[in-house]
């Protein structure tokens, strides 16, 4: 007798569960057409619109990483001449308290009355006396200016209006007008003529009403038989009494102020002024008058 074992469950697997997938997989690939939305076909871009998009991406990281180095440079180019006048002003220091103590060790037993003037004036030798308001002139622009001489400042300004920065050579260079007012002593000739000078560096000014960021040039200066190239920066002064400011990096080895006295120093001339000795009547308003600025 042969007997036959049924196994229902192996037989829905081999027969029935291939056709129950079949179904579903047909019954999926009918209904993806309502599943799947829409889609536009992807834009067709040309190996020449491709580069140029290529291009004007490089161009855009190029000019990005320049001007943040610009940017870097000059913040280190600022820093490290600052550095360099502080420089100056300790050395100045040194070498004032050097000479001190060698004076102090050879001259024990002088009065200390007398060691205090013969300090004093060993400090004044080779040293302007300058009063609190000077007349200074500008052989590279062709006039003369009234100053305030303030120790309290670092940097020395020039008033300034109309200031414009532009490219050349491939150096900044700003163009500008003297700041005046009407009263202001000036050559006339020049009081609306365009001035240009390369930029030396800029600084950044920080007051009550915020930051300011200013343009630094060079110009020739000329107060009494001193002769020197002094940095200016240039800014608006019109509501001040002097178009310019002397600052202690231009009095620096060279000058002491006097601040009871004005105008210790003559006028210079200039084709187109007046006389040096024309000058009382324009001091006049400056005499035993309180600074403002």
């Amino acid at each position: 007798m042969i007997t036959i074992r049924f196994d229902a469950r192996a037989l829905f697997m081999r027969h029935c569960l291939p056709s129950v997938g079949i179904l579903i997989v047909a019954t999926l690939l009918l209904s993806g057409c309502t599943l799947l939305p829409d889609r536009e076909p992807p834009p067709v871009v040309t190996s020449a619109e491709f580069q140029a998009r290529i291009d004007q991406l490089e161009g855009a990281v190029t000019a990005s990483c320049v001007s943040g180095q610009q940017a870097r440079l000059d913040e280190q180019l600022n820093q490290q001449q600052a550095l360099s006048a502080d420089m100056r002003e300790v050395g100045s220091l040194l070498r004032q308290l050097r000479g001190e103590l060698a004076r102090r060790d050879s001259e024990d037993d002088t009065p200390e009355v007398t060691r205090q003037c013969r300090d004093s004036q060993a400090r004044l030798d080779n040293k302007e006396i300058l009063g609190r308001s000077e007349w200074i002139g500008l052989p590279d622009v062709g006039t003369y200016l009234k100053a305030r001489i303030d120790s309290g400042a670092t940097t020395s300004s020039l008033s300034a209006t109309e200031i414009t920065r532009f490219e050349r050579d491939g150096e900044n260079w700003v163009r500008f007008k003297l700041g005046l007012n009407d009263g202001d002593s000036v050559i006339d000739s020049v009081r609306d003529e365009w001035i240009e000078a390369p930029v030396e560096r800029r600084v950044r000014i920080i007051q009550a009403s915020g930051e300011d960021s200013r343009p630094v040039i060079s110009l020739l200066m000329t107060l009494g038989p001193l002769r020197e190239t002094v940095q200016f920066t240039l800014n608006d002064r019109t509501h001040l009494d002097h178009p310019i400011l002397l600052g202690r990096r231009f009095l620096m080895d060279i000058a002491v102020i006097d601040v009871a006295e004005q105008y210790l120093h003559e006028r210079p001339e200039f084709p187109g002024g007046r006389p040096a000795e024309e000058a009382d009547a324009d001091e006049m308003a400056d005499r035993d008058t309180e600074v403002k600025e």
